[in-house]
C-alpha cells in the first residue's frame, strides 16, 4: 500500500489541511487557563524580554519556536513544611511539584487540542545527566519568575511570593504564540530581611551579611539527592564488609536513602523556607508577636536531633556542634569534581568557604592547563571572592596547573610545596598565598568513617 492509500492519509486529504491562520491568543485568555489548569499565580514575558536573555539558551534549545514565556506558581501548605518531622514536609513539597507538573500538562493539553504548541519545562529535579557534573537542569525557573514579577530572591536564596510568601513551587512553560502582554513589575522585595532563615539554617548556608554558602547547603539538604547518592555508593563500594558498612553508615541512613530511592528524595532541611513570615497571607503571626513566632517556628527546628551532614575543612564543619549542640555532626564526601579548566574555575565561587579565608586578601591569576584550557582572576577579599573568566587587575600570584593536580590539592593528597617541587604547578609570587587558596576550599575526596582523613595511597 502506497502511502497515498494509507487510511490516515486518505482521510486527511479528504478533511483538508487545518487553517494555518489563527486567531491571536489574549493575555487574558491565557493567564485564565493557566489558573482554571491549578496554577495559583501566572505571569506573561516575551522572549525578547532582555531579563530573561541569560536563559534564552537554555530556552531554545527546548523549544526553538518559544515566543511567550509562561511562569507561574502553585502555592504549598504552610503548616505541613514547616512540621519538624521531615516526611511530613517533605510529602508537601513532593505532592506540590506534581501539582506544578500537572497544572503545565494539563496547560500544554489543552492548548495543542486547540491546535497550538506549547511546551512543558517544568522538572522537578534535574534529570540531564548527559551533561552532569555541568549545569544538568532543562532550565532555570527562579530568574524566570522574578523577571515575570511574580517574587523576588530572598535572603534564603528562595523566590518570595508578594501573597504566598515563600510557600510556593515555580513552573514554566514554553509557548510558540507571540501573545501581547503587559509587563508586569514588582517594584519592591518581600523578603522582611528578619534573619530567622539565617537562624534556622543548621549549616549556616545563609549568612548574617547576605552570604551564601551553596556547598554547605547542598551538602546537607541535598544529601540524598545526587552527591550524596555518589558519596553513598562510594561507601560501599569502600567497605570491607557487611560489618565495616554498618560501621560507617547507620541503619537509620540506610533506609533513609532506600526511602529516597524507592519512593522520592528527601531533603534534610529546607527550614529555610518554613521559617520564613514575608507575604500578605504570611506575616500576620510574625507581626503580631515575634517572640512567640521564634518560638512556635524557630526554636523547635534548632533543638531538632538531627544529624547534620558536612565536608571535611568546611564552615559548616566549625559550626554545627558549637551553635546547635542537639544536633550530630558527620562528615561526608562529595562526588569527583570534573578535572576541567572552566569547572574548576566556576567552582571556586559555588564551594569558598569565607571562615576558612579569614586574614587573606590577595588576587590570583590562574591558568588551567589541559583539557578545555582557560585563565581566570580569582579575587579574594574580606572574606568573599570574585571571580573574573579572563585576567584582571595586578596579581599578587600567577600559578598554572592542570585540572587533574588542582583537584588533588583541593583533595589534600597534594601539598603546594610538593606539587611546586615535583613541577607540577608553576608558581609566579608567594607559594604561601596559593596554600591559603586551597585552605579556602572543603576537602574534595572519600572521608572514612571515624570522620578523620585518610592518609593518600
Amino acid at each position: 500500500m502506497g502511502l497515498s492509500d494509507h487510511p490516515s492519509v486518505r482521510r486527511h486529504r479528504s478533511v483538508g489541511a487545518p487553517p494555518q491562520e489563527k486567531a491571536s491568543l489574549s493575555e487574558a485568555e491565557v493567564l485564565q487557563l493557566c489558573r482554571d489548569c491549578g496554577a495559583d499565580d501566572v505571569a506573561l514575558l516575551s522572549v525578547d524580554d532582555p531579563a530573561i536573555a541569560p536563559q534564552l539558551n537554555e530556552i531554545v534549545r527546548i523549544f526553538p519556536e518559544t515566543r511567550t514565556v509562561v511562569s507561574f506558581v502553585c502555592q504549598m501548605n504552610r503548616e505541613p513544611v514547616r512540621a519538624t518531622v521531615r516526611s511530613i514536609a517533605n510529602q508537601e513539597f513532593h505532592e506540590t511539584y506534581d501539582s506544578v507538573n500537572e497544572t503545565a500538562r494539563t496547560f500544554v493539553r489543552e492548548l495543542q487540542d486547540r491546535g497550538r504548541r506549547a511546551v512543558n519545562a517544568v522538572a522537578a529535579f534535574p534529570m540531564e545527566q548527559d551533561k552532569f557534573p555541568g549545569k544538568n537542569w532543562a532550565l532555570s525557573h527562579k530568574p524566570i519568575a522574578v523577571a515575570a514579577g511574580l517574587g523576588k530572591m530572598g535572603v534564603h536564596r528562595c523566590v518570595i511570593h508578594p501573597k504566598f510568601g515563600s510557600f510556593v513551587l515555580l513552573g514554566t512553560i514554553l509557548l510558540a504564540d507571540d501573545v501581547q502582554a503587559e509587563k508586569r513589575v514588582l517594584d519592591y522585595n518581600p523578603c522582611l530581611e528578619c534573619k530567622l532563615c539565617v537562624a534556622a539554617c543548621p549549616v549556616e548556608a545563609i549568612g548574617v551579611d547576605g552570604s551564601f554558602n551553596m556547598l554547605s547547603c547542598y551538602t546537607h539538604n541535598y544529601r540524598e539527592f545526587l552527591g550524596g547518592f555518589g558519596d553513598w555508593v562510594e561507601t560501599i563500594a569502600d567497605s570491607t564488609s557487611a560489618d565495616d558498612y554498618r560501621a560507617r553508615v547507620p541503619l537509620n541512613e540506610t533506609a533513609s536513602m532506600w526511602q529516597s530511592l524507592s519512593f522520592k528524595p528527601s531533603y534534610k532541611a529546607a527550614f529555610c523556607i518554613s521559617v520564613c513570615p514575608a507575604g500578605e497571607d504570611v506575616l500576620s503571626p510574625f507581626l503580631e508577636d515575634r517572640a512567640a513566632f521564634v518560638e512556635r517556628f524557630v526554636k523547635p527546628l534548632q533543638d531538632k536531633a538531627e544529624t547534620v551532614y558536612v565536608l571535611e575543612g568546611s564552615d559548616a564543619q566549625d559550626l554545627v556542634a558549637r551553635k546547635f549542640p542537639n544536633k550530630t555532626v558527620k562528615t561526608v564526601s562529595w562526588m569527583n569534581v570534573e578535572p576541567t579548566g572552566p569547572s574548576l574555575l566556576f567552582g571556586m565561587r559555588l564551594s569558598f568557604q569565607r571562615r576558612r579565608s579569614k586574614g587573606l586578601d590577595a588576587t590570583f591569576h590562574m591558568h588551567f592547563t589541559g583539557a578545555r584550557e582557560i585563565s581566570g582572576t580569582v579575587d579574594v577579599r574580606r572574606r568573599a571572592v570574585a571571580l573574573d573568566f579572563g585576567l584582571k587587575g595586578v596579581p599578587d600570584v600567577v600559578l598554572r596547573v592542570s585540572g587533574p593536580v588542582w583537584v588533588e590539592l583541593l583533595s589534600r593528597k597534594l601539598s603546594v610545596p610538593d606539587a611546586v617541587a615535583q613541577g607540577r604547578l608553576e608558581v609566579k609570587g608567594d607559594p604561601e598565598l596559593v596554600a591559603r587558596l586551597v585552605d579556602c576550599y572543603p576537602r574534595f575526596g572519600r572521608v572514612p568513617h571515624d570522620g578523620s582523613i585518610a592518609e593518600p595511597a
